[in-house]
């Protein structure tokens, strides 16, 4: 008799601990986790692995922000079973700069009196966008159940979503005058130092597009 009962008591608990899970799945209980968890970290020291010259110029910089919508539909499926719907905010930085490395000879003339001196400029690039990871994040997610049970035993992913977002953000600085501003700081900071060496500084003119 005994023993039944502690049978009993052990299903008891096992169902409570099935039916808790279940309702933590569906979102109807708050996460509970009786045992507490704790975080260490036993990361080792970064090590320098090469160092590189650079001799670009670091004109101009944009802060972009962008949402992310992407969604995994299975096909015949409810949502509700399968599938996922996923809303990431991603906020980043694009700088915009000009490669002194690759000029040339005849890229700076100076005048025979050598009171003015003529400057040809290669053309700005875009650097890879640098997401802010402090301000992106999952703003809303929907999972279907068997997503909701796989995210349990796996960690989900992200990196879709911030290749995502770093596509997008390269598109936005192609397209909002950071190269052009780029180009204009540029100008106005080799002025500014040539003049002070005692040279007029010129731009040639660009060809019309």
């Amino acid at each position: 008799m005994k023993k039944r009962w502690v049978r009993l008591g052990a299903f008891a608990v096992i169902g409570l601990l099935i039916v808790a899970a279940a309702l933590q799945i569906t979102g109807l209980l708050p996460k509970i986790d009786p045992f507490g968890t704790s975080t260490v970290d036993r990361s080792q020291p970064a090590v320098l692995q090469a160092v590189r010259d650079l001799s670009q110029y670091h004109a101009a910089a944009g802060d972009y922000q962008v949402v992310v919508d992407i969604e995994k539909d299975v096909k015949w499926v409810p949502a509700s079973i399968a599938g996922e719907r996923t809303l990431f905010v991603a906020a980043g930085t694009v700088d915009a700069y000009i490669d002194f490395g690759p000029l040339v000879e005849n890229s700076l003339t100076v005048s025979e009196d050598r009171r003015s001196v003529e400057v040809r400029l290669p053309e700005p690039r875009l650097a890879k966008p640098n997401l802010d990871h402090e301000r992106s994040y999952v703003f809303g997610q929907e999972r279907g159940l068997i997503d909701r049970l796989g995210a349990l035993v796996s960690v989900p992913d992200q990196r879709q979503f911030h290749l995502a977002a770093e596509q997008r953000i390269a598109e936005a600085a192609q397209h909002s005058g950071l190269l052009e501003r780029a180009k204009a700081n540029t100008k106005s900071m080799l002025t500014g130092m040539l003049r002070a060496l005692g040279f007029e500084v010129t731009f040639p003119a660009e060809p019309a597009t």
